[in-house]
């Protein structure tokens, strides 16, 4: 393939012509691929497998991550150990392009990589990789380990995404009228167009849109501005002109107020966000106006197509047979992990997604009289089980992982799993007579477990957060914990409620 004109090597259908390029740390493409961590990554994922069936003119910009997220594992006493091992890839096309960026004031080499349309019926994918020999071992380590710990070789990462994102599209000659942001951690992108466009901040502008995330203020990216000076961040402006360019008055650079002073429109990711950031971002003067566009997923990837020609053609028993089938295929997994033999004919509920604090993993058995009444009913017995990967330094989630490990221990219906990626995601899906969400409110932005749960016959029970409330009729097709004035109550009253 010619790289250097580069076009989707595909018929592009004349509603979604426009050009653009789509920026994400992560892809959760296919289990093949391991360069996602949660979230962020099963979302572009189903971007790319959505454009692709839609014949849109978009391409992915991303990241080759040597070792991933990270390799979830067990130690001796079956609690999380965190490890990483080398990924490679045959599947993916040596683009032969290779040019240099400017990180922390030296030249760094980026190779790019490749994902064809057909390998996994997605848009076209670009990866970057800085693990060559041409760079010394620090600058081969930028693309080494997704959010890395090292805020040095994080902010190194972001330049990569961005700057060099936007560089390698010069590479291949592919000229957007659109410039994505799925998050803003590729928002050097938009000083890098910033010094081409002659600091026209209009012309930026222009073609710079971008999505958060992000519920609260605080828990947007925010570096030291000297720092990101001194990594070359800025792509050789000033901190003044950077100050005077996106309005931050401190010494503080948050990069999602950069991108919204950049963008010309931004989308929170459901109804409830978008009102959350708009009230978030609004005593801050010149930033785009915040739409919002909920999450989705992919329904070609996700779904079971044999339940849904069971429930389109309203045979229950057949409905019934499939989804207890595609338990039991689910439940070898928790034998062969945990060694407990579940029943497909009991009720189950699956807690899996990301480990976070503010997810909440272990409400459930935080009253430990009601838990063990839940799991001891005779007359309605349950069963539960627990999966998905904290950030491997967020160690008050791991903790509550291990506490997890360790409770499940006592019980023959409790299970949790290691591994959490797209594969098992997708079998404890199926498994799932009830998936259980309960974030404290208002932090999940969105959350998407809870859809391609639904899309395989499982009933969402959720706080009232995220995309729920657009969903979810109480009764009707899933169950809402009453909403109360969260302003009002602590995280304790919250917890206890």
């Amino acid at each position: 393939m010619n790289f250097a004109s580069y076009q989707v090597p595909y018929p592009v259908d004349d509603r979604y012509s426009k050009r653009v390029a789509y920026f994400s740390m992560e892809f959760a493409v296919h289990q093949p691929l391991k360069i996602y961590s949660g979230g962020l990554g099963f979302l572009s994922g189903s971007h790319l497998r959505s454009a692709y069936e839609l014949r849109q003119n978009l391409i992915g910009i991303g990241i080759l991550w040597k070792y991933g997220y990270y390799d979830q594992a067990r130690n001796q006493d079956q609690s999380l150990q965190v490890t990483w091992m080398e990924k490679i890839y045959s599947f993916l096309e040596d683009t032969g392009i290779k040019f240099s960026i400017t990180i922390h004031e030296h030249p760094v080499w980026v190779k790019v990589m490749y994902l064809p349309p057909t390998t996994f019926n997605s848009a076209p994918l670009f990866l970057m990789t800085t693990d060559i020999p041409e760079n010394d071992y620090i600058s081969q380590t930028i693309t080494h380990r997704l959010y890395d710990a090292n805020v040095s070789t994080k902010v190194a990462q972001f330049i990569l995404l961005g700057a060099g994102g936007a560089k390698l599209l010069e590479e291949i000659g592919f000229d957007p009228e659109v410039y994505h942001l799925n998050e803003a951690h590729g928002v050097s992108a938009a000083f890098y167009l910033y010094q081409k466009f002659n600091k026209n901040r209009e012309e930026v502008r222009k073609r710079l849109v971008f999505t958060t995330h992000t519920p609260e203020e605080a828990g947007n990216e925010k570096h030291d501005i000297y720092l990101c000076a001194k990594m070359s961040y800025f792509s050789g402006l000033s901190i003044d002109e950077v100050k005077e360019l996106t309005g931050i008055k401190d010494d503080q650079f948050n990069h999602s107020l950069a991108a919204l002073r950049f963008a010309r429109i931004a989308n929170g990711v459901s109804k409830l966000h978008g009102e959350v950031s708009r009230e978030m971002w609004s005593k801050y003067e010149d930033i785009c106006p915040i739409l919002s566009v909920t999450n989705a997923q992919n329904w070609r990837y996700w779904s079971d197509k044999a339940l849904y020609q069971a429930r389109e053609s309203g045979d229950d028993a057949k409905f019934d047979d499939r989804k207890k089938w595609m338990k039991k295929r689910a439940f070898e997994i928790v034998a062969d992990q945990t060694g407990k033999w579940f029943d497909p004919n009991v009720f189950t509920i699956v807690w899996a997604r990301r480990f976070a604090g503010y997810k909440r993993a272990g409400l459930i058995a935080s009253d430990r009289e009601r838990f063990e009444a839940l799991l001891n009913n005779k007359k309605y017995p349950v069963q539960i089980i627990w999966a998905g990967k904290p950030y491997p330094v967020d160690y008050p989630a791991i903790s509550e992982f291990n506490h997890l490990v360790h409770l499940s221990k006592s019980y023959k219906n409790v299970a949790v799993l290691i591994g959490y990626e797209l594969a098992l995601s997708k079998r404890l899906k199926q498994s799932a007579d009830c998936w259980l969400n309960n974030p404290r409110v208002p932090r999940e932005a969105s959350g998407t477990s809870g859809m391609t749960a639904a899309m395989n016959g499982a009933v969402n029970f959720s706080t009232n957060d995220g995309w729920i409330p657009e969903f979810v009729h109480h009764g009707n097709n899933g169950f809402v914990v009453p909403p109360i004035d969260y302003d009002k109550v602590t995280v304790q009253e919250q917890d206890q409620y």
